[in-house]
C-alpha cells in the first residue's frame, strides 16, 4: 500500500466517523459500566442477605440471585444507553433507570417474603424465582424507556 492509498483510506468517511465516534462510545460505555457497578453495590447494601459472602462460601442460590440482579440492572441500562444521545443523557437516564430498578427490586424482595432465608439456605428454586421476577421488571422498565 503506497502513501497515497493510505492517505485515501485514512481520510475516508468511514475512518473519520470511527475516529470521531470511538472516544464517545468508550465514554458512554464507561459511564454505563460505572452505573452498573454502582447499582450492584447499592443493591448489595440494601438486601437483607450478603450475596457476595454467600457466593464466596459456595452458595449457588446466592450466585444465581446475584447474577439475576446484574442482568436485571444491565438490561434497562443497555436500553438507556441505546436511546441516549450524549454523556449527560446517558448519566441522567442511567441514574433514573437504576433508581427505578432498585425500587422495583426492593418491592419484589418484599412481595416474595421468605426468599432471603431460602437463598441463604442454598435453595436454587427460590433464586430462580427471584431472578425471573427481577428480569421481568427489567424488561418492563426497558420497554417503558423506549416509549
Amino acid at each position: 500500500m503506497d502513501a497515497s492509498s493510505l492517505n485515501d483510506l485514512l481520510s475516508s468517511p468511514e475512518v473519520q466517523a470511527f475516529a470521531s465516534g470511538f472516544p464517545v462510545m468508550v465514554l458512554h460505555l464507561g459511564v454505563t459500566l460505572g452505573l452498573l457497578i454502582l447499582g450492584a453495590l447499592i443493591y448489595a447494601l440494601l438486601t437483607p442477605w450478603r450475596e457476595i459472602a454467600l457466593i464466596r462460601d459456595g452458595n449457588p442460590a446466592a450466585a444465581v440471585a446475584f447474577a439475576g440482579v446484574l442482568l436485571g440492572l444491565a438490561i434497562p441500562l443497555a436500553v438507556s444507553l441505546s436511546v441516549s444521545t450524549s454523556v449527560r443523557d446517558v448519566a441522567l437516564w442511567g441514574v433514573a433507570t437504576l433508581v427505578l430498578q432498585l425500587l422495583a427490586f426492593r418491592i419484589v424482595d418484599l412481595i416474595l417474603t421468605g426468599l432471603p432465608q431460602r437463598i441463604q439456605d442454598g435453595e436454587i428454586s427460590a433464586a430462580v424465582l427471584l431472578v425471573g421476577a427481577k428480569l421481568a421488571t427489567a424488561l418492563i422498565l426497558s420497554a417503558a424507556l423506549t416509549g
